[in-house]
Formats: structure tokens, sequence, C-alpha cells
């Protein structure tokens, strides 16, 4: 029987309500359910593993490894309306919300009641935190408080067959058994639905000094790393390195974008630290950077004397759209491809070396695109070739990972595999391994119905 079938979606119909099943071709081909509860959820799937109609689950679609992309013949399951955050454990510093929640929101929320929630990313507006969970999302904060993985305290998930595997305590501390939520996180909706989270929270910042800092030499770079996190006793959360390419089209005449410091250094890096006296920190971050200077680990920097200076400058490290709005990258005229990987520091130098190496030359108008979170170990590299010999967009991602296969790195760092991916998992991962990803796949998901064909 299609999934089409008017019986199918009636009974769909039935267990959603008015408007719970649509369809919109701009989140692909078929129908959408969208379900209000967990109960629906598992309603659901006992209809869709009947019928043998396999569902991909999506929130708010930034993925971009194709993780939520729907042939026709799948029903998509979007988590919009679930999107509440159900309440705030002041004592115990947690918060619980459902999948569709805008992580935005949920950071909102959580600094009214003096909290902050770190996970950060460009897309925060509209990613949701079941796709942060699905993916094991990263961002900028990770040097710090480390990924969603370390977010996450609890988590309720539907399986194919309905079966709702119950949140846990909010206890960060539980060593009974099996933690299944980990194999959750980082599924990307392969092993089922997740529906509902408990999350962490910290204390909120008080301080935050922020600067954008010109480095002439990569081994300056890392000694500058382990300098700021040395001298400010904990307090670094964030390390963002930007290559020249990157910075100097990021901050050129037809962006919106001033460079805070000159053109002309091969390494940028917007260093953030938050504390809990913003005085007496902007001092002690003044302080550190003058040592760093006179150590020659920094050849300019522009500290942030304000909010307003602090944000304009992480909006040239968020805005990434700017390569394509301003003409840097035009994917109808030239081959491009965006990778996210990540391997030792100390092979980064090398890496960037040897993929630029493999391009046509700068005289072509072809570009390699780095910028990353230096402090984890994960670059963002958008090699984009012009010329009537450039290599195709396939060819570019192989030159990227054959070279991150040499330095034992990972093909995803932490935007997942998806279709876009999958041929290369076997790059990094051993075979070993991927049969035991399988294995347990088949346990979860017997018939083949949570998100088919990603991943693997």
């Amino acid at each position: 029987m299609s999934i089409y079938s008017s019986e199918f979606l009636q009974r769909l119909t039935d267990i959603t309500g008015n408007n719970g099943v649509i369809e919109d071709p701009s989140r692909g081909p078929g129908p959408i359910v969208r379900p209000r509860s967990t109960e629906e959820v598992s309603e659901i799937m006992k209809v869709c593993t009947e019928h043998k109609v396999p569902v991909v689950t999506f929130g708010g679609n930034t993925g971009l490894v194709q993780g939520t992309r729907r042939n026709g013949d799948e029903l998509g399951l979007s988590m919009e309306r679930m999107a509440a955050i159900e309440g705030i454990d002041v004592a115990g510093r947690t918060m619980t919300v459902q999948a569709g929640a805008v992580l935005q929101r949920v950071q909102e929320t959580a600094e009214e009641s003096g909290f902050l929630y770190p996970l950060d990313l460009g897309g925060r507006g509209t990613a949701t935190i079941g796709g942060n969970i699905s993916t094991n999302a990263g961002g900028n904060r990770v040097i710090r408080y480390g990924m969603t993985r370390d977010q996450i305290l609890a988590l309720e998930m539907v399986l194919a067959d309905g079966t709702i595997i119950p949140m846990q305590g909010p206890a960060i501390k539980n060593n009974t058994g099996y933690d299944l939520k980990h194999l959750a996180i980082g599924g990307e909706g392969t092993l089922g639905v997740v529906t509902r989270a408990i999350l962490r929270m910290r204390t909120f910042p008080v301080s935050q000094a922020c600067a954008w800092v010109a480095v002439n030499d990569f081994d300056s770079l890392t000694k500058l790393l382990s300098f700021i996190d040395r001298e400010s006793s904990g307090t670094l959360s964030s390390f963002e390195v930007m290559w020249s390419d990157y910075y100097e089209a990021m901050t050129g005449d037809s962006t919106p974008y001033k460079p805070p410091v000159p053109h002309g250094h091969p390494l940028y890096v917007l260093i953030e630290l938050q504390g809990g006296n913003q005085e007496r920190d902007q001092v002690r971050f003044e302080e550190i950077m003058v040592a760093a200077y006179e150590q020659q680990l920094v050849a300019d920097a522009a500290i942030a004397q304000s909010e307003g200076e602090r944000m304009a400058m992480w909006d040239i490290r968020d805005d990434v759209n700017q390569l394509f709005e301003n003409g840097f990258i035009d994917v109808k005229n030239l081959s491009f491809y965006s990778s996210d990987v990540s391997m030792p520091i100390n092979d980064m130098e090398d890496f960037v070396k040897e993929i630029t190496a493999e391009m046509p030359g700068k005289e072509s108008g072809s570009h390699v695109f780095v910028f990353g979170h230096l402090g984890d170990g994960n670059l963002h590299v958008n090699p984009c070739a012009q010329g009537p010999d450039r290599p195709s967009p396939k060819e570019l991602g192989e030159i990227i990972y054959r070279a991150v296969r040499k330095r034992g790195g990972s093909i995803s760092a932490e935007h997942g595999i998806g279709l876009k991916r999958k041929e290369y998992l076997d790059w990094t991962r051993t075979e070993t391994e991927i049969e035991l990803m399988r294995r347990i796949k088949a346990v979860f998901d017997p018939d083949n119905l949570m998100n088919p064909g990603k991943i693997f």
C-alpha cells in the first residue's frame, strides 16, 4: 500500500488532528506529519511499522550533509509542533525541552533565569535541539563546554515500532549499565525519534572579553592557544581561526564588514574569554594580549571595548553566507565543496598546504577558504576551483578526505554523515566499526524504517 493512500493518511490525521498532515515541497516531496506529543509520535510509528513506511525526522533543516533529504517514498516527520520549553530546575541547573525547541530560544530562556546553555552555532535561530542531538552538534564553545553530547543529561526517544524509551533522571552521574542516550546522540535519526531532552545549563558568564588577532605563522598560533588557555585560568571559551583567504573575503570591500585588524597576515583568530567580573576580566585580558604581543605570538590585535564591538566581531565569524552573497563562491560557474573535518592540531598547517597545492592557482580565481575551531581540532575547509581543468566537486571532496585519512583524522567533525559523506565513511572508520554500527541499527530498527540510506 502506498504511503499516499487515503487510509494511511487518514490514520495519521486521526492521530495528529487538524493540519497534522501537510505537504510542503520546499521541505521535500510527499506528505509531512506533525505530531504534538511523544504519544502521537509513538502512534505514528506504529502505523508506519504496520505499513512498512520509512520515516525521515527533521527540525530546522540547517544540516549540511543531506541528512534529512527525502526521495518521495519516505514520510516526513516534522518536530515543529513539539517546540515547548517545559521547565527549568534552578537548583539542578537543568532545562527540559521538546525536540523541536529552537536553539536560540533555549539560549534566551536559560539567560532569563541567569544561566547559560553553552551550545552555540551560526544557525542558532533555526536549528532545533533535536537536530543538534541527532548530529551531536559542536559549534563555537566546544573548547570549554564540549559538544552537544556533553549538554544532554537525559533524553526520550521513540523507536520504529512505537516503543517509548523514557527519560532517566537528570543526574550527571549514572553508571547503571549501557547509557542508551549516547547512541541517539549523533545517530542522525537512524535509530529512533528523539522527542524530549533534559539539558545541562551552566552559570551565565558576567563578563565576555573578545579580540581579533593577527598571527604571523602557524607555530605562533599553537603557542598562542596554549598561552591564552594557561593565562586565562580556564575561562577561554572560543578560539576561532581563519586563514587569510577566508578572512580577506569576509572583510573585503563588497561585504558589510570592516576588518578589525588589517589584511596581509597569514592567520587570524577570534578569541573570547568568559568570566565573572567585566571590569577586572577586561583588564586581565588586555594584559594577556600585551604579554602575547611582547612574546611575538601576536602581530596585531583589536580588543572589543563594548558589547556592540564584540557582536560585530562575531558577525564576521558567523556570516558564512557572505561568501555566496558577494560572489566569492558562485556554484554555477565553479567547483565548490564544503567540508567539516578534524585532525591533530599539529597536522593542520601541512594539511592546508597539501589541499592548496592540489588546486588550480590563484591566478585562475581559485581559493581554499579555511576556518575553524582550532582548540578542538576542527576545520571547515571550503575549496572553490575555477579554470578549464578544475577538479569537480566530488574530486575536491576526495582531495580533502585523502589528506584527512593520511593524518588519522575524521571526515566529519560536527555535521554528521548523512548522504553527502556516506561513501567516504570507511576512509576514517574501520570495517569492524561500521559492521558493529550496522548491528546496532538492526537491533533498534530491524525493518530499516528510520532515516534509511543515511550514514551507511
